[in-house]
């Protein structure tokens, strides 16, 4: 007779420092680390925030309600100019003050895409990008109603990203053919070639603008899919990254290793 195991039991066990591992977790362990996330639990409220202002704003509620599909058709083409041209560029790195924004908001999740802390963004970075892209239109549409209206609508979507990003990055196989088609996609940016496949659930912008691939045999591997372009020769021109990261870029992610190897790991990189 098989017995239920709670899924907050042994989750120190998947802990590399303070992050959750995602190469060693469960699909049950994945929903109780991500509904118990901090980050997660301030966008739930933010979402609750700004939709109660949404309807205090309010004059007409299906006016107010016209920017939730215009968000949804929006949002992943400035997610896909984001990723593509922001964190896939190289200008943030080679600036001394942003090098540490680009190092968190990205390169660390490409040296090691299963850590559930940087696979997050930071909220003091995601909220202000979503409100500066999603507000205008909402209030341009429906005033402050549905600028709130876009927000929380923005908000809801990114929890959904996040959700099957994790997804991406577990140790899980699919059963919904979907999800399972949008992880090889995804993992195919991460370990094949980072110049494509820049979406997390929804792949129309690279399909539009010739970035998307769907086997690894239809584009040669790429040498910077682990470093982004940030190699030896560029950390030691601009090593304000490897300064922060305490060792040089990695030529891959150390994935789902016992916590003692990658202490080696590091170790040795260091030497």
């Amino acid at each position: 007779m098989s017995t239920f195991t709670a899924p907050w039991r042994n989750m120190s066990a998947i802990r590399t420092g303070r992050s959750f591992d995602l190469g060693k977790m469960n699909l049950s362990q994945l929903w109780f680390a991500y509904l118990t996330y901090p980050t997660i639990l301030l966008y739930f409220a933010l979402i609750a925030g700004a939709a109660w202002a949404a309807l205090h704003f309010s004059t007409a509620l299906w006016v107010t309600l016209i920017p939730v599909p215009v968000v949804i058709v929006v949002y992943p083409l400035a997610w896909y100019a984001i990723h593509r041209f922001i964190l896939h560029g190289r200008w943030l790195y080679r600036n001394h003050w942003t090098a540490s924004l680009w190092k968190r908001i990205h390169f660390d999740h490409h040296q090691d895409p299963h850590l559930l802390d940087v696979l997050f963004g930071s909220p003091l970075n995601t909220v202000p990008t979503m409100a500066i892209i999603t507000m205008p239109i909402g209030g341009l549409i429906a005033g402050w109603s549905g600028a709130f209206c876009a927000l929380s609508t923005a908000l809801v979507m990114t929890c959904i990203y996040e959700f099957f990003h994790c997804i991406q990055h577990l140790a899980y196989k699919p059963r919904w053919k979907w999800v399972a088609n949008i992880k090889q996609l995804h993992v195919l940016h991460h370990f094949h070639d980072e110049d494509g496949n820049y979406g997390i659930t929804n792949y129309v912008p690279d399909r539009l603008f010739s970035s998307f691939y769907r086997e690894a045999r239809d584009r040669p591997r790429s040498k910077h899919v682990f470093n982004l372009g940030y190699d030896l020769e560029e950390a030691h021109r601009y090593p304000w990254v490897m300064d922060l990261t305490g060792s040089p870029p990695k030529d891959r992610p150390d994935g789902a290793r016992p916590a003692a190897s990658r202490k080696t790991s590091d170790r040795n990189h260091a030497a």
